[in-house]
C-alpha cells in the first residue's frame, strides 16, 4: 500500500457471524504466524498468546496429516501434544481466541496485582470491566462499539483479525477504550450509518493501521511528517531502538497500534503502509523495561487520541504515513540504503504537493 493511501482493511471490523471452529482446533492461517519477527515484541502476554496459539495450530495440523493413519506414534504425539497445552482446560469452542486472551488479561492482571481494564464512560454509563467473549454474544442490529461500551465485553471471533485485536487491547487497554469512546460519543450523535464522518474514519484509520512513533528526537518525527524518509529512517538509523537487542541509548521506535497491520504483516509486502502518531519522550524512556516502555506509552498514547480526537475538523490526514518494513531493524532488507529508493513506496508525499 503506498504511503498516501488509508488501508483497505478500514471496514474489516464489521463482526458478522461465523462457522465454528471444530474443538481444540484453529485453521492453518494460525500456523503462519512467526512470532519472532520485532513487530510484535511489544505484546504483552506474547509468550503465553505464542506458545497457546502454536500447540492449537500444530495440534490441528498433525491431526490433518494423520487422517485415515494408523501410525500409533503420529497419534501418541498428538495426544502428547493436547494434555500439554497451555492451560487446555480453559481453551473451549467454538471460541477458542476469547478463551486464550480471556485467560492472558487474568494472567496479567494478577501479575501485575491490578484490577482488570475497564471501559472509558461515556454519558450515563458506568465503567465496564473489560473481558472477551464469544462473536455470539454480540445482539443483532447492535453496534459493535456500543456493546463494548455499555457492557465491557469484546465479541470476539476465531480468526486473526481479533486475535491481534485483542492482543492490542491487553497492550494498550485505555487508548482502545479511549477509541470506544469516541466512537460511542459519534454514534450518539449520528447513530450507525454507513458514513461515519471525520471522528470515526480517523478512529477507524489507526485502530486498524496505527503505529506509534516514539522518540527524544524531535528532528526525526519531524522528518517523518515531512515525508523525509532519509533524515527519518536512513541517515539516523545508529539512533534506532532494536526490538531484539533493546538499547539504553537508543532515541527512536515504532510500535504498532493498528491489528488489521498486524494481520497483513503474517505476510510481509513492502508497500505495507502504517498511519502513525509520534509520541516525544525524554532520553529515559528507552532505559524503561518492555513492560515500563508500555504501560508509559498506554498512558501517553490515550491522552494524545483523546486531545485528537476531541477537535470535529480530525481526520485521518492528520496520521503520518511510515511505510512500516522501512522501520529501522523491521526488516533485514532496510540495511541496505537502496531500499528506500523505491519511489512507489516511499512517495514525496501529498505535504509537499499540498504547499506547491
Amino acid at each position: 500500500m503506498p504511503a498516501n493511501d488509508l488501508p483497505a482493511t478500514l471496514n474489516s471490523d464489521t463482526h458478522t457471524k461465523q462457522l465454528p471452529v471444530a474443538e481444540g482446533q484453529l485453521d492453518n492461517s494460525f500456523a503462519e504466524i512467526d512470532w519472532q519477527v520485532p513487530w510484535l515484541s511489544h505484546i504483552t502476554q506474547l509468550s503465553y498468546i505464542s506458545n497457546t496459539i502454536e500447540r492449537l495450530s500444530r495440534s490441528k495440523s498433525q491431526r490433518n496429516s494423520l487422517d485415515g493413519s494408523n501410525d500409533s506414534e503420529g497419534l501418541d504425539n498428538v495426544k502428547s501434544l493436547d494434555e500439554h497445552d497451555i492451560n487446555a482446560s480453559d481453551i473451549k469452542t467454538p471460541d477458542t481466541i476469547a478463551n486464550v486472551l480471556k485467560t492472558a488479561m487474568q494472567q496479567q492482571a494478577t501479575y501485575l496485582e491490578q484490577p482488570l481494564p475497564q471501559t472509558k464512560p461515556v454519558h450515563d454509563y458506568d465503567a465496564q470491566t473489560l473481558q472477551f467473549v464469544s462473536q455470539n454474544a454480540l445482539p443483532d442490529g447492535e453496534a459493535y462499539e456500543h456493546f463494548i461500551g455499555t457492557t465491557g465485553n469484546i465479541p470476539t471471533r476465531d480468526n486473526l483479525h481479533d486475535l491481534f485485536n485483542g492482543s492490542i487491547w491487553l497492550t494498550f487497554p485505555k487508548t482502545k477504550a479511549v477509541l470506544n469512546y469516541y466512537h460511542m460519543l459519534e454514534i450518539a450523535k449520528q447513530g450507525i450509518s454507513e458514513h461515519r464522518g471525520r471522528v470515526r474514519d480517523t478512529i477507524t484509520v489507526f485502530d486498524e493501521n496505527g503505529a506509534v512513533l516514539v522518540t527524544s528526537d524531535a528532528s526525526i518525527g519531524e522528518a517523518l511528517v515531512n515525508f523525509d524518509w532519509q533524515a527519518s529512517l536512513v541517515k539516523p538509523r545508529a539512533k534506532w531502538d532494536n526490538p531484539t537487542q533493546p538499547d539504553d541509548s537508543a532515541q527512536a521506535a515504532v510500535y504498532i497500534f493498528g491489528h488489521a497491520l498486524l494481520e497483513q504483516l503474517v505476510h510481509p509486502r513492502k508497500p505495507l503502509c502504517a498511519h502513525s502518531i509520534i509520541i516525544h519522550v525524554a532520553q529515559e524512556f528507552f532505559t524503561l523495561s518492555l513492560a515500563g516502555r508500555m504501560s508509559y506509552l498506554d498512558d501517553k498514547v490515550a491522552e494524545y487520541m483523546d486531545t485528537l480526537l476531541s477537535d470535529d475538523d480530525v481526520k485521518p490526514r492528520q496520521l503520518a504515513p511510515l511505510p512500516i518494513l522501512g522501520v529501522p531493524h523491521f526488516w533485514a532488507k532496510n540495511a541496505d540504503t537502496g531500499f528506500y529508493e523505491d519511489s512507489y513506496v516511499f512517495r514525496s508525499g501529498r505535504r509537499k504537493k499540498d504547499k506547491n
